[in-house]
């Protein structure tokens, strides 16, 4: 009787001939790919923040939003995309001698720039949509809020929120290999992916979507009044803060926490645990 999941053994396998796969993509395909796992991303951040712009009590909006967000990645495990956060695990077939260290960051670098692509064109639709006129406009000084708080966040903190958020996106991308059925798949996304988002931590493709969302709001005049008189941001705090430097400043520290927290805290030990069953598994000794 087969078992009802993958063991860790054969997780760590698939995810690296996944890997193997992903460097020998066609550089059309795994751009269009990144592009969608941005937008599908996307999707998630700006479908939590419409349910949860106008609930005062934080636990409660972050434990909502939790349960919202997850669907950007079930849509990227389920239809197809190339995620910059999970693709880190790659680093498990570069070690393991799959693929060169070039090959890995040539494919992390197209993914990284195409998801960019995907957000960013999502929060541009958002904005022309309409939805951001929700509540007389509290979602658009939301939508600020949550931009001028990653814009405004330090290097230190943003690197260490990074870490905590892709040990747990990447333990999202494992589990749900674990699973053999899409239900399984579903609640193996979800349980991690929600306990990333209530702990408020940074995801560097999601910061794609939420800062240009805010930069984009922080042009209509009305989002901006709304998000002096709900939040006491003020026109001068948006100006030096919502632009193309806090956005960078935000993505290079997070980035790097990223990387940090799916390679060194999450694939790498990974390795270290289960590469000498594995190899013992394959080669029948």
């Amino acid at each position: 009787m087969d078992n009802a999941f993958n063991s860790p053994a054969e997780v760590l396998e698939a995810n690296m001939k996944a890997g193997e796969g992903k460097v020998k993509l066609p550089i059309l395909k795994c751009i269009l790919l990144g592009i969608m796992a941005g937008a599908f991303i996307a999707f998630g951040g700006a479908s939590s923040n419409a349910a949860v712009h106008n609930i005062a009590n934080q636990g409660l909006s972050k434990t909502l939003a939790g349960c919202i967000f997850p669907v950007g990645l079930m849509m990227i495990v389920f239809v197809g995309g190339e995620l910059f956060t999970g693709d880190c695990l790659m680093i498990a077939g570069v070690t393991d001698k799959r693929f060169s260290v070039l090959a890995m960051v040539k494919t992390l670098i197209i993914v990284f720039f195409s998801n960019m692509v995907g957000a960013v064109l999502i929060a541009t639709l958002v904005y022309y949509s309409g939805l951001l006129d929700y509540t007389d406009g509290a979602l658009g000084a939301f939508t600020i809020k949550v931009a001028y708080g990653k814009a405004t966040i330090t290097p230190f903190k943003a690197v260490c929120s990074g870490i905590l958020c892709n040990i747990l996106v990447c333990m999202a991308v494992l589990m749900a290999t674990a699973a053999k059925d899409i239900v399984g798949k579903v609640w193996a996304i979800f349980f991690p992916i929600c306990a990333f988002v209530i702990g408020g931590w940074e995801h560097c493709v999601a910061n794609m979507f939420y800062i240009p969302a805010g930069i984009i709001a922080s042009t209509d005049s009305t989002y901006a009044a709304r998000a002096e008189e709900l939040y006491g941001i003020t026109a001068d705090q948006i100006a030096a803060s919502l632009n193309i430097g806090g956005f960078v400043s935000n993505l290079i520290p997070v980035t790097i926490g990223n990387i940090l927290g799916g390679m060194v805290f999450i694939a790498l030990p990974l390795y270290a645990i289960h590469k000498s069953r594995l190899v013992n598994k394959l080669t029948g000794k």
